[in-house]
């Protein structure tokens, strides 16, 4: 059955499952206005998934065919994916900030072949063996020779604007600009009295940027067109303090389940950020490769039991950690390097 939990105050909460993935469910949020209800976020582009929105606004006492708009915290497909569909049902408005919104396009125009290319040769960059770059190399013929469409999500037609008050009638819900988990996250500051009346400065949708008991992937900001050296750590733990500041008196995340005490949360995920950096630099101390940080980090199994796309993921983020490390001034690259490694300061 679809788990709906009702936040008190005209806001709701919808789990809807994510195929095949440790997370489990997106919560989506389900907001009343004068207008009628707006999502923020939506679910992965899954039957199930589908089905399980669908049937949560039923519970709610609302159908696909009335959402009147939908807010998206960022451009990843558990959060975005069902906007499309939810649009064609219900001529809902979708919102997103102007750079994730630059990233649902690139992707559109994309062709897959480029786009595996680019990822290659990163991971040749970042000193992975040639035997996991001629995986990646290999997924790339066979996409192109299955003729496999490209993946298009919905272009959103309105832009969420950081620091300003969403067109949402009845309601005073305000963009707040966290960038880290991706170029254009938000996190969104309902500005009302809290229903049950706890202490703090109304409600926070935080989407992936703060989780009660998970620290979101941080890892670079990939663009095949975009050489700027970007420091999506540094961006991440300024957003987080940011955030720490507001003071929600409760947090309603993305996923798990809603929370209080925001700066407490906050105050631990600066601390565990702290620590692997500190752990980094130790590992630095001979000059590494990102590849080769990544099979020395604590992650939540060994590094020989982790799946190739994972492996992706945590070369991206031990790259983003080493990034912040070099603009700290404590870590530097080797000169003439190939591929580049890293060493302490």
């Amino acid at each position: 059955m679809t788990q709906v939990t009702d936040h008190g105050g005209g806001v709701r909460s919808i789990s809807v499952p994510i195929p095949d993935n440790p997370l489990g469910t997106t919560l989506v949020h389900l907001v009343d206005t004068d207008l009628g209800p707006v999502l923020i976020d939506t679910g992965w582009d899954d039957p199930a998934s589908w089905d399980a929105l669908a049937a949560g606004l039923t519970a709610c006492g609302v159908s696909v065919a009335e959402v009147h708009g939908v807010v998206i915290t960022h451009h990843h497909p558990d959060h975005h994916g069902l906007s499309g569909k939810v649009r064609e049902a219900s001529g809902a408005w979708i919102a997103m900030h102007a750079l994730d919104t630059a990233i649902v396009r690139r992707t559109r125009e994309n062709r897959p072949d480029r786009w595996f290319s680019y990822m290659a040769d990163k991971l040749a960059s970042s000193g992975a063996p040639e035997e996991h770059v001629a995986q990646l190399r290999a997924a790339r013929t066979a996409r192109l020779s299955t003729g496999l469409p490209t993946f298009a999500p919905a272009l959103p037609d309105r832009e969420i604007v950081p620091g300003e008050l969403l067109d949402l009638a009845g309601r005073r819900l305000r963009a707040i600009w966290t960038p880290g988990h991706t170029p254009g996250h938000v996190c969104l500051h309902l500005e009302e009295t809290h229903p049950a009346a706890l202490p703090g400065n109304g409600r926070l949708f935080s989407g992936d940027h703060l989780l009660p008991r998970i620290t979101p992937h941080i890892g670079l900001y990939e663009d095949p067109d975009d050489a700027t050296v970007a420091d999506p750590l540094g961006d991440y733990l300024d957003a987080l303090e940011r955030v720490g500041r507001l003071n929600p008196a409760e947090v309603l995340p993305a996923h798990q389940h809603a929370f209080t005490d925001a700066p407490g949360r906050v105050r631990e995920l600066l601390a565990h950020h702290e620590d692997r950096l500190t752990g980094l630099l130790a590992l630095l101390s001979t000059p590494l490769t990102a590849w080769q940080l990544a099979e020395r980090m604590e992650w939540n199994r060994p590094w020989d039991q982790i799946p190739f796309t994972s492996r992706n993921i945590a070369v991206s983020e031990a790259e983003a950690h080493v990034r912040r490390l070099v603009k700290l001034g404590r870590a530097e690259a080797v000169t003439g390097s190939d591929p580049v490694t890293y060493v302490a300061l």
